[in-house]
């Protein structure tokens, strides 16, 4: 493939992984990885420059969305997220794909009842505590679960952030917000081990950084209702490509 071709799919990928960050408040890891390895990138490679590219286009996008950022709320991601990425990227290719793939449809399914949690168990929600304890497990686990994937926690915190009684709005700000910190955690680990290529990274990083804008300025004029909703369907489809893609 000519270098031009490369760089322009690179753009392209980061472009539109950028995009559905900015307008979901998802890491884009779920986009990018898979993209990049069809790009013909070695799979580690591909991990590893995912989220290299992850802290500045979340930056981005948390400077868009930075009136809703729950900045208490954020302190307790941070620290869970950050100890399941440097945690899960360590164990990267000891659990088997197939243990990870249903795990993950499972943590999908619960996380897009976390969206409308307060509406369909109204009572329930209301008694819920959403203590640093809760936050900082949660956020360990969805990020160790993720970085095993070649993601990030990004693309299941605004569910789970959801739940814990968060509006639409501030669940993906703090969530871009907290991405900053939990991938920059696995960019190093990675980076460490010699898995990160810069040259597409730049142009991912360059794709990315537009993307998210363009994606951060939609969201903030989408009603909250249709975030909701354009959330549930991409983790959904999300989870039934990670399940096919690993069947397959």
């Amino acid at each position: 493939m000519e270098p031009i071709t490369q760089m322009i799919i690179y753009l392209l990928i980061g472009l539109f992984a950028g995009f559905m960050s900015g307008m979901f408040g998802i890491g884009g890891g779920s986009i990018r990885t898979p993209l990049l390895y069809a790009a013909g990138l070695p799979l580690l490679s591909a991990f590893g420059i995912n989220l290299l590219v992850i802290p500045f286009s979340s930056l981005i996008g948390a400077i868009s969305h930075r009136k809703n950022i729950d900045l208490k709320m954020t302190q307790y991601v941070i620290i869970g997220g950050i100890l399941g990425t440097v945690t899960g990227a360590f164990l990267t290719g000891l659990i088997s794909t197939l243990v990870l793939a249903i795990i993950f449809v499972i943590v999908s399914i619960i996380t897009i009842f976390g969206i409308y949690f307060d509406r369909i168990f109204p009572e329930t929600a209301q008694k819920i505590n959403p203590s640093a304890k809760i936050i900082i497990c949660g956020a360990f686990f969805l990020n160790f679960l993720t970085i095993m994937r070649g993601g990030s926690g990004g693309s299941l915190f605004p569910p789970f952030l959801r739940m814990m009684k968060l509006n639409i709005r501030k669940a993906i700000a703090t969530s871009l917000f907290a991405n900053i910190f939990t991938a920059a955690a696995g960019a190093i680990v990675f980076y460490s081990n010699g898995h990160i290529i810069f040259l597409p990274a730049l142009w991912v990083i360059l794709g990315s950084i537009s993307g998210v804008r363009i994606g951060s300025l939609i969201s903030l004029k989408t009603k909250p209702i249709w975030l909701e909703i354009g959330l549930s369907v991409f983790i959904v489809i999300l989870a039934l490509v990670v399940l096919i893609k690993t069947i397959w």
